[in-house]
């Protein structure tokens, strides 16, 4: 059944403030604090590249999950990790397909965000000198990080790294569009408040989460 659109300004701020009230965006919702630290960031990181990948999106944070459950938190803990113990881990939280060659990305990722900047995601954005456009660059070297992976990691890490907002990925934007919010980040910035890059990380995370568990009549209701 079609969503009704939301059409008057304060009924829009209504439904910003109450989607943006947990104060938590898509990552944090499901136990990935999205912290200042090189850990943290490490593991958005990983999550978005499991996001990106077709298939459930439960399977994908089952397997974030397990990877830090295992004791792979950081870059350097994961570089460390045996390839035949990473697709173990993978297959047991309910991947499919090329599991192997999954694994392979994944080990390759943290011995290139190690090699690279010593396991701190901190020094990358450093060296981009906290440019949008070069930081997207540099991600994009990353092994695994494709533009899907890049738009769900800048869409959490926006919170932090002010200057990369607005960022508003895919699912985001549907869910804004069917609702009446908006067609763009630049819109839904805009509801969020101008500047408040991480209370537009918790719209944009809410909203994902929206469409991605079809709960449109619940949010509407």
């Amino acid at each position: 059944m079609p969503t009704t659109a939301i059409s008057s300004v304060e009924d829009k701020k209504r439904l910003v403030r109450r989607l943006a009230g947990s104060g938590r965006g898509f990552a944090e919702q499901y136990g990935f604090p999205v912290t200042n630290n090189p850990s943290s960031l490490f593991q958005v990181l990983y999550l978005s590249v499991l996001l990106a990948r077709r298939g459930d999106f439960r399977r994908a944070v089952d397997s974030a999950q397990a990877l830090r459950d295992q004791g792979w938190d950081s870059a350097a803990r994961l570089a460390r990790s045996l390839h035949e113990t990473r697709v173990r881990v993978l297959r047991e939280s309910g991947q499919r397909g090329d599991v192997d060659a999954l694994a392979s990305m994944l080990g390759d990722l943290a011995r290139t965000v190690v090699d690279q900047y010593r396991g701190d995601l901190r020094r990358l954005r450093a060296k981009a000198h906290y440019d949008p456009s070069q930081e997207r660059r540099l991600l994009t070297e990353l092994p695994g990080v494709d533009g899907q992976a890049l738009e769900l990691f800048l869409r959490e890490a926006q919170a932090l790294w002010r200057e990369v907002a607005p960022v508003a990925d895919r699912r985001a934007l549907t869910a804004a569009r069917r609702l009446g919010l908006g067609r763009s980040a630049g819109d839904l910035a805009g509801l969020a408040g101008s500047g408040e890059s991480e209370r537009l990380a918790w719209l944009v995370g809410a909203l994902a989460r929206v469409d991605l568990e079809k709960r449109y009549a619940e949010v509407m209701g």
